[in-house]
């Protein structure tokens, strides 16, 4: 039994010696992520940037990134990142895609690996502001450093997917909300200006939204109907394949 056991193990290093050996034929290709941090803003929807510290792109905005280190995990070395660039922490954060173009970096070849979240800007401050780390319109962004820009724009369009299949849009609005409040945030993510009118049948007939007989206060145009939306009720059509539609 114990020549087996040695045997097994022999086995074992051999395997795992071959593997090693393969994988130091690889090029070695330096491994990045990249953070997209979205933030809604009363009725703007913006991003959360720095500017390069790569003279080459001197004055230009950058997204927040860094290198993934050997030892971690690409979802750890994305909230590493957000944490030591922003200072803030538990972000939901999704992973939408990976860039490889080879000239991406003017230094060779880097492989980036990009992290979106989606944030209500009043709740989450800024605890560091190194490299004039802020919130910027979305639309006064028009060049970048690296493919950075190329990147924001991939991940706009999956943040505009993602709010018209998901209710992303509730996590940014108090748990009491008006129809009014409700659309100027599909109209900032969408980039869109909708039909009020058309904008309300459509969520009613989705059947989510819950009338809290209350009305707005304090508001300086005609005051709304409060309501609330139906998490539960959403969870469970989910699993019947009924989700957000619209």
């Amino acid at each position: 039994m114990l020549e087996y056991h040695k045997s097994i193990a022999t086995s074992n290093d051999s395997h795992t010696k071959e593997a090693v050996s393969l994988v130091e034929s690889y090029p070695s290709v330096p491994l990045t992520v990249d953070c997209v941090i979205f933030g809604f803003d009363e009725k703007a929807l913006k991003v959360l940037v720095i500017k390069s510290d790569l003279a080459q792109y001197t004055g230009k905005y950058s997204l927040l990134g860094a290198h993934v280190k050997s030892n971690e995990d690409l979802a750890n070395a994305a909230h590493r990142v957000l944490l030591e660039r922003t200072g803030m922490k538990d972000v939901y954060l999704e992973q939408v895609h990976s860039f490889g173009r080879p000239d991406r970096h003017p230094g060779g070849r880097v492989v980036t690996t990009v992290y979106a979240s989606l944030l209500n800007v009043k709740h989450h401050a800024l605890s560091i502001t190194d490299h004039e780390l802020n919130w910027h319109h979305i639309e006064q962004i028009t060049e970048m450093a690296f493919d950075h820009k190329e990147i924001l724009d991939t991940c706009v369009r999956w943040l505009q997917k993602r709010i018209q299949e998901h209710p992303l849009a509730f996590n940014l609005l108090p748990k009491k909300f008006s129809l009014r409040q409700l659309q100027n945030v599909y109209e900032a993510i969408l980039n869109s200006k909708m039909d009020r009118r058309n904008f309300r049948k459509k969520f009613a007939a989705m059947g989510y939204l819950i009338n809290t007989n209350e009305m707005e206060v304090h508001v300086t145009h005609r005051p709304g109907k409060l309501y609330t939306f139906d998490f539960e009720g959403y969870e469970q059509r989910k699993k019947n394949g009924i989700g957000i539609d619209f």
